[in-house]
C-alpha cells in the first residue's frame, strides 16, 4: 500500500494523555510534536490534525500544539465502563473521515494503546495504510503488529540534529555598537548575512536528503525535484530566492561545491542527488629491492 509522497494524504489522530504519560514516565523532556511532524512530512502531505485530551489538565502544551496547527478536541477526563473518553471519540472521527474522505488515504495513530487495534484493522480493511507512533516502553506490541509501520518517538528525540554552533551564532548574533560597526561597514555585513543565509540553506538541503535516505532506505541517489518538495512539506515557506539563490539548482551546485552533495544528471528525469564518495587515499607502489650480492674477493 505505499505510494509516492506526491499522492500520500495523511490524517494524524492523536491520543494526547496517552503518549505525554508515555514520554514522562520514560524520562524524556517534555513531549515534543515537532519531531514526529518532520518525519511524517517525509512521507508526504498532512491535510488533518487532531489531538484528544482533557486540557485542561495540559494547558502547559496548548500552546506547542496550536502552533503546529492541531485541532485540539476538549475531552472531559471520564470514564465509561472503564473506557476513556478520548479513545472513544478518536475513533469514532477516525472512521467517519475513512468513510467520507477518499482522498485520505493514509492514517497515522499517535498512541501506544492496545485499544486502537480494532481501528487499525478496520482501517486497513479499507485499503488505508496505518502508521503509528508511541513511546518504546508504553507501547502495546499488539498495536505496532497491527500496524503498517510503526515509529517510536525515542528514536526521533534519539537521532534529533542539534544545531551546530555556527548556526546558533548566526541565529542569535550579539548586539554590534557603533565602534564595532561603524556606518560604512554595512555593505559587510549584508555580505556577511547572505553567506550565513547561504550556510543555513546548504544545511537544509543536506539535512533533508540524510532524512529522505533514512526514511525511504534508499540506495543513496534523490531526485532533486523530490527534495525541495519534502524540503517544502518541512517548511511551506521556503524559497531559495530567500537564501541568495536564483533557483534550487544553484542552492545544490553551492552544496556540490562544499563537498556535501553530488549532482547527476538523466536526460529524461532531470537531476538527482547523492552523496559523493569517500575519496581513499592512493597506494604508493612498492620499489622492488635490489639484490645486493656481497663481491667476491
Amino acid at each position: 500500500m505505499a505510494s509516492s509522497p506526491d499522492n500520500v494524504s495523511m490524517a494524524l489522530f492523536c491520543d494526547f494523555e496517552n503518549v505525554a504519560l508515555g514520554v514522562r514516565d520514560a524520562q524524556y523532556e517534555k513531549f515534543d510534536i515537532k519531531p514526529v511532524l518532520e518525519r511524517l512530512l517525509l512521507k508526504g502531505n498532512i491535510v488533518v490534525k487532531k489531538a484528544y485530551c482533557d486540557w485542561e489538565r495540559y494547558k502547559g502544551f496548548k500552546s506547542s500544539m496550536h502552533e503546529a496547527n492541531f485541532e485540539l478536541i476538549e475531552i472531559p477526563h471520564l470514564r465509561q465502563s472503564g473506557k476513556n473518553s478520548a479513545d472513544i471519540r478518536l475513533v469514532v472521527d477516525a472512521l467517519d473521515l475513512c468513510y467520507t474522505k477518499s482522498h485520505v488515504n493514509t492514517f497515522v495513530i499517535i498512541s501506544g494503546d492496545s485499544d486502537f487495534s480494532p481501528l487499525v484493522s478496520k482501517l486497513r480493511e479499507n485499503a488505508k495504510q496505518v502508521i503509528g507512533v508511541g513511546v518504546k516502553q508504553s507501547t502495546s506490541d499488539l498495536l505496532v503488529a497491527n500496524c503498517d509501520e510503526f515509529i517510536f518517538y525515542d528514536d526521533l528525540v534519539r537521532t534529533a540534529p542539534s544545531k551546530s554552533p555556527r548556526t546558533r551564532r548566526h541565529e542569535a548574533p550579539a548586539e554590534e555598537t557603533p565602534e564595532t560597526a561603524p556606518d560604512n561597514d554595512s555593505a559587510v555585513r549584508a555580505t556577511e548575512d547572505t553567506a550565513t543565509l547561504k550556510d543555513v540553506a546548504v544545511a537544509m538541503a543536506v539535512d533533508t536528503f540524510d532524512a529522505l535516505l533514512s526514511e525511504r532506505g534508499e540506495s543513496g541517489k534523490i531526485w532533486a525535484s523530490t527534495l525541495k518538495q519534502a524540503i517544502k512539506r518541512r517548511k511551506p515557506d521556503f524559497s531559495e530566492s530567500y537564501y541568495g539563490f536564483k533557483a534550487f539548482g544553484n542552492l545544490l551546485e553551492e552544496a556540490q561545491a562544499r563537498g556535501q552533495l553530488t549532482l547527476g544528471r538523466d536526460e529524461k528525469s532531470g537531476t538527482y542527488v547523492f552523496r559523493p564518495e569517500p575519496v581513499e587515499p592512493a597506494v604508493k607502489p612498492r620499489r622492488r629491492r635490489r639484490n645486493m650480492r656481497t663481491p667476491r674477493r
